[in-house]
């Protein structure tokens, strides 16, 4: 995963991310428990890709729900993966499981 991924290890620093962010973010929620784990990894690697493509226009953040329940509740996470597309704070997508590279650049452009 790049460098270009934001990982916040609590509530508040999840919160600070996305209020410092002048651009759209994409946000994933991942989770630890043994059916998630691989489709996570899956994320993280389109998330990662597309990171790096969409630098200076999409912010990325990589949340565990365990670390972060608030945001999980706040956007209605109900598994892992999840994602949320938030536009000037506001949720313009989301969508549960992993997708491809295609199906995010999609997402992406459908909305920025």
């Amino acid at each position: 995963m790049t460098n270009r991924v934001h990982r916040p290890r609590e509530d508040a620093e999840f919160d600070f991310i996305l209020g410092m962010s002048a651009v759209p973010v994409l946000a994933y929620f991942t989770g630890t428990w043994p059916k998630a784990i691989e489709p996570c990894r899956v994320m993280d690697l389109v998330v990662g890709g597309i990171a790096d493509d969409y630098t200076g226009r999409l912010t990325t953040v990589r949340a565990d729900i365990t670390r972060c329940p608030a945001a999980t509740e706040r956007y209605g996470i109900t598994g892992a993966p999840s994602y949320v597309l938030l536009k000037e704070g506001q949720m313009v997508a989301h969508g549960t499981g992993p997708v491809t590279t295609t199906e995010a650049r999609k997402l992406l452009d459908d909305h920025l």
